[in-house]
């Protein structure tokens, strides 16, 4: 890593990338971890590609969810491999993105079971998922944790019903620019890639990657809209608006972001794929999108973040 910073401060280079002196803003969210397991990694995979599916954004989703890391037969109660997945969303509708996906997603999946990721979160919940079974279900113990035994076509389908659940922050971010798409899109790959698997994290959008940053609200529009294109980031609209973004030069950006369980894992992220996008040696400026306080009470500093 070569990091410059000019006379006085103003200027500040990673990699020969300029990044820019300003902020990612995010926000409160509650977390539940879903630990999947099945009789081959393929399979908990798979499976947790089906649970996290459609939970790219509260925007237009019911959650927001995504792969979080692979978990090895002496990190999983079961003893086989798994995957690991985060769901965020309000803390009142936790417990219905948490069962249906469970109940949907997982239970359907050939081997897979479904245990909870946060055991010792002191605020929990059940799903109820034994009543598939239709009085045939058994109790059952796996690893000191009581769960259920429902028989289906394929055996038995095993997992637990309580599930915990916890404060985190949702909505880390960072702008990655290049003179051209082929450029950005090679620097912003290299950054999911670095992002991805890091335990705490998750990036909910295909890829791990944004290409339609959002904004509240419509600024033109009067009917209710949830959100809008972030107009001040798109470099096809610079020289027709007054509060284009934008640098010289910028033809694309894309965006990450990151909800995960606290601070310090969103910021370690981040440095992680800022600085992977940087090494790429593709990239003109990393920033980050905020709406000056407005969105919520957490603040990531780039210049701080990459020191």
């Amino acid at each position: 890593m070569v990091l410059y910073t000019g006379p006085g401060g103003n200027r500040t280079e990673l990699n020969g990338t300029e990044i820019i002196d300003t902020y990612a803003e995010a926000f409160p969210v509650w977390l539940s971890r879903v630990i999947i397991t099945a009789a081959t990694r393929q399979w908990a995979y798979k499976a947790a590609v089906e649970a996290t599916g459609f939970a790219t954004s509260k925007i237009g989703c019911p959650c927001e969810a995504g792969i979080e890391g692979y978990l090895k037969k002496n990190e999983t109660p079961d003893g086989r491999v798994g995957v690991s997945i985060l769901i965020c969303t309000e803390k009142k509708n936790m417990k219905l993105n948490v069962a249906s996906r469970i109940s949907q997603c997982i239970l359907p999946a050939p081997t897979a079971s479904a245990f909870d990721g946060f055991p010792e979160a002191g605020s929990r919940f059940f799903i109820r998922l034994h009543y598939f079974g239709d009085t045939y279900e058994e109790r059952c113990t796996v690893s000191g944790r009581k769960c259920w035994k429902i028989p289906i076509m394929e055996g038995c389908y095993i997992g637990e019903e309580r599930f915990g659940t916890l404060k985190g922050i949702a909505g880390g971010n960072f702008l990655v620019m290049g003179k051209d798409q082929e450029s950005a899109l090679s620097g912003i790959e290299a950054a999911a890639d670095a992002v991805a698997g890091i335990k705490g994290v998750i990036t909910s959008f295909a890829g791990g990657v944004v290409a339609s940053g959002s904004k509240p609200g419509s600024k033109n529009y009067l009917f209710p809209m949830p959100a809008s294109t972030n107009h001040a980031w798109c470099p096809t609209l610079k020289g027709k608006i007054d509060d284009s973004k934008v640098p010289e030069g910028v033809r694309s950006v894309y965006e990450i972001v990151l909800n995960g369980i606290d601070e310090a894992c969103v910021g370690a992220a981040m440095k992680a794929g800022i600085l992977a996008a940087t090494e790429t040696g593709k990239i003109m400026y990393i920033g980050a999108s905020n709406f000056e306080g407005k969105l919520g009470p957490y603040r990531f500093y780039l210049h701080d973040i990459i020191r």
